[in-house]
């Protein structure tokens, strides 16, 4: 057990796509005279001991390839140490791989019971107690699933064993995070652990991944995050320090944040309030002094005392940490041109955002930017969609690559919102955060975001680390929410600190 490691919202390590993980596959087996599969197989073996230790059944569904090889290696352990295990292999054994190929010859050998087919009652005879290890489909799955290994995966979910999935549950595009399919075809195994080898994937943290993986668990079979090899494609986030306020220090110290935005009622349908949480999420996460800049030109009633309210025009942009963007519906395209040019720091979210997709003037002032001025945008898929002259779904297909691309657009720190936060920023290697839950699926957290990263950039924090560090924090206020009580956005602003 000593080489697994389980990856919670508080680990650091890299990420490597299919062609990352190939690449320290042939370095690791060049090393060690002992097969990768071999080894893979004992630690999915330990891990099914140590989840299911008191399971009178173990039943492992292998594919035809090198993942079945994996499963078929850990019931041969299993089975070593007096576990009644079974294996159904689907695909003939002529057709596998040489390693998996040899998997299946050490079981057979070793009299595992190893049939074609799905047990005879169907996996009913299956305990919550029990394990089912899915062991059908590796990292390299990329076709929709077919109709015999839909039909197992179906029977999976339906049972009330425990599942222990090889690498990535069955049906999950490990790159992505999306199903391998699409619309209501789309099926993918439920697991209650995953044990990924060698590296994270990233599409166990993005997407569906983050509700089909269960606990995460790494195998490194010997590779070190500091071994030489290919550059990761991304790092796991993790939360920086958060400021401290020492007793000499005072409110500038911790730098001056404006909040425009907050168009005015149309059609009765004011979006003051997203300005608001925005001002309000920068003042409890400890920003020196908070302006809040409504567009209706009004001041706001359901402010906080604390936060002053100003009219945009009358700011010293050239001074402040400003926050652009959240409610501002089509007002706030008039403000964009001079916030764009003149803001010291700039947080552009929302509406901003979509201003911005609208015109190449304002594309072109946003690049500009990049010479002196930092700046991060926090799209959300579709507003990042919009920038990107693309589809939703081509961006949740790739978010690590729409991140990069809407950074190397605009030359800045970028926030892809959504399951599995994306930071990416130029110089630096993306980042995939894995805090967070579906609890924070409310209208007006990301407007809370918004002013979070804009109190840390105030801070000091550079816009990679404001974006990091708030990202993470975001979602952890969310994992710690208290059982039974409804997450809102004015909640959750109010308990950053």
């Amino acid at each position: 057990m000593s080489t697994l490691q389980s990856l919670t919202s508080n680990s650091a390590w890299p990420i490597y796509g299919r062609d990352g993980v190939r690449a320290l596959e042939a370095l690791l087996q060049a090393k060690n005279p002992v097969p990768l599969m071999q080894q893979a197989g004992l630690a999915t073996a330990q891990l099914a001991m140590a989840v299911a230790p008191h399971a009178q059944r173990i039943w492992v569904a292998a594919g035809q390839g090198n993942n079945g090889g994996d499963g078929l290696e850990a019931a041969f352990h299993l089975h070593r140490w007096g576990k009644n295990v079974s294996v159904s292999l689907m695909g003939s054994v002529d057709a596998m791989p040489a390693d998996a190929r040899a998997a299946w010859q050490r079981a057979h050998t070793a009299g595992v019971p190893i049939s074609h087919g799905l047990p005879s009652d169907g996996l009913k005879g299956l305990g919550p107690n029990d394990l089912i290890i899915d062991a059908l489909l590796g990292i390299g799955a990329k076709r929709p699933l077919q109709e015999t290994m839909l039909s197992w995966v179906e029977a999976t979910n339906q049972s009330m064993a425990m599942v222990l999935s090889v690498d990535a549950p069955t049906g999950l595009d490990a790159d992505s995070g999306v199903f391998l399919g699409q619309g209501q075809d789309a099926q993918c195994i439920k697991a209650n652990h995953t044990l990924t080898f060698i590296a994270a994937k990233p599409g166990l943290f993005m997407g569906h991944g983050r509700d089909v993986c269960g606990h995460i668990w790494l195998a490194h079979l010997g590779w070190t995050s500091t071994a030489s090899g290919p550059a990761p494609a991304a790092w796991l986030n993790q939360e920086t320090s958060r400021p401290t306020k020492t007793h000499a220090s005072h409110k500038g110290s911790y730098g001056d944040v404006a909040v425009i935005g907050g168009e005015a009622d149309v059609h009765g349908m004011g979006m003051t309030g997203a300005a608001v949480l925005a001002a309000t999420s920068a003042l409890h996460a400890g920003a020196g002094r908070v302006i809040l800049s409504l567009l209706s030109g009004q001041a706001s009633s359901k402010a906080e005392a604390d936060l002053m309210q100003r009219d945009w025009q009358s700011l010293n942009l050239e001074r402040l940490h400003v926050v652009c963007g959240c409610g501002g519906g089509h007002s706030v395209k008039q403000v964009l041109p001079p916030v764009l040019q003149r803001s010291m720091q700039l947080v552009l979210d929302a509406d901003g955002l979509n201003a911005v997709s609208q015109d190449a003037q304002l594309q072109a002032l946003l690049r500009q930017r990049a010479q002196s001025q930092a700046t991060v945008l926090t799209p959300h898929p579709l507003e990042a969609a919009r920038l990107l002259n693309t589809h939703t779904q081509e961006v949740q297909n790739n978010r690590l690559a729409a991140a990069q691309n809407l950074m190397d657009m605009f030359h800045c720190t970028v926030i892809l919102k959504g399951s599995g936060t994306v930071i990416a920023s130029p110089g630096q290697t993306p980042r995939i955060n894995h805090s967070g839950n579906g609890r924070l699926a409310v209208g007006g957290t990301g407007d809370v975001l918004a002013g979070l990263v804009g109190a840390r950039m105030a801070q000091g924090y550079t816009a990679f680390e404001a974006a990091c560090t708030a990202v993470a924090q975001h979602g952890q206020v969310a994992d710690h929410w208290p059982e039974g009580q409804a997450l809102t956005a004015s909640g959750l602003a109010m308990r950053l600190n």
